[in-house]
Parts: C-alpha cells; structure tokens; sequence
C-alpha cells in the first residue's frame, strides 16, 4: 500500500512538472489559438476581431505579420472599435486613408516577444511606468493595476489587457479593450 502510495506521488509530481508546459492558450473570440500558427491564422479565426482582421487587410499588413517576428501584438476586439466615433471604422477603411489606417495599426505592434509578466517586470524597474515604442513610431505608457496590464495611448486614454499571453507561432497576442490612437 505505501508503495502504490510514493508510487502515485511520484506520478503525480511529474505530470505536475509537465503540465504547466502544456498549458494550453487561452480562448479567444470563442476560437483555439494555436502556437504553431501565426498572428494572422489566429486573429481570423477569433469572432470578436474581425475588424482588426478587416483593418490589417485594407492597410496591406497581413503578410508583414506573418512574417517571422517576434511581434507582440495588442489586439482591439471588435466592441474597442465599436467606441471609437462613429463612422471613423468606415472612414479608415477607404483607401485613400490607408496611411492613417496603417499608423494606427502599427501603434499596436511591438518588435518583441513580451509576455505580460515581461512588461510588468519592465514597468516595476521603470518605477511604476514604462515607456512603449511601437513599429508604427508610438510611445505609449504600460502600468500594472490588479495583475493587468495597461496601456496609455497618445490620446490619454488607456486600454486594458482583458487576455494576455496568447502565444503564436511569431510573437504574442495581448487581447485590449481599447484601440490605441497615436498623439495628434
């Protein structure tokens, strides 16, 4: 009976070892996201981003990101577009504002593989306030309140990490419930 017991433990202890590597991403927009696929694989098959996967086609970003990476990416839902003024979606989307439409999605764009406990680490040696460059030539402000992160655009308004660490094949999504505008 002792044997069974250690035995039983021991078993324990090692796929108490293993599991957290296989611990699956989180779900996003009701879908799996995958490891082994890329930004784009993933987004399009998450149904609170279909604008955000509408926006990077327009801009001509798809191929960019699925290119190797890292990236980390802050991805607006649906519902964080939804709040911007209205029509400004519909505006964006014509292509003769593509190079606005492009800005602002490079302004979620990070070239780096950051997990939120990376950024938070980040914003703890940086006294409770780190500086964010993006691709698209942003600065933002990260904090940390209640374990999330949060992110200050140029506007002042902040958006916050409603699903972090959603590892792809190049890079990491952070699920925001903002979208994040570049200073004017």
């Amino acid at each position: 009976m002792m044997r069974l017991a250690t035995g039983t433990l021991a078993l324990a202890l090692v796929l108490g070892a293993v599991g957290p590597a296989l611990a699956a991403n989180p779900m996003v927009g009701g879908a799996p996201m995958y490891e082994t696929k890329d930004i784009i694989e993933n987004a399009m098959n998450s149904k609170d981003h279909t604008t955000l996967v509408a926006a990077v086609k327009a801009a001509g970003l798809v191929e960019t990101l699925r290119g190797a990476g890292p990236f980390t990416v802050f991805a607006p839902t649906d519902e964080a577009f939804a709040m911007l003024p209205a029509g400004t979606v519909e505006t964006l989307l014509r292509p003769e504002n593509k190079a606005m439409l492009t800005k602002i999605l490079t302004c979620h764009v990070v070239a780096a593989d950051a997990l939120a406990a990376d950024i938070q680490a980040m914003i703890a040696d940086d006294g409770g306030r780190h500086t964010i460059r993006t691709v698209g030539g942003c600065e933002f402000t990260a904090t940390a309140r209640d374990g999330k992160v949060m992110i200050e655009d140029g506007q002042g308004n902040v958006a916050t990490v409603t699903i972090a660490d959603v590892r792809q094949s190049n890079g990491v999504i952070h699920v925001i419930d903002r979208v994040l505008l570049p200073a004017m």
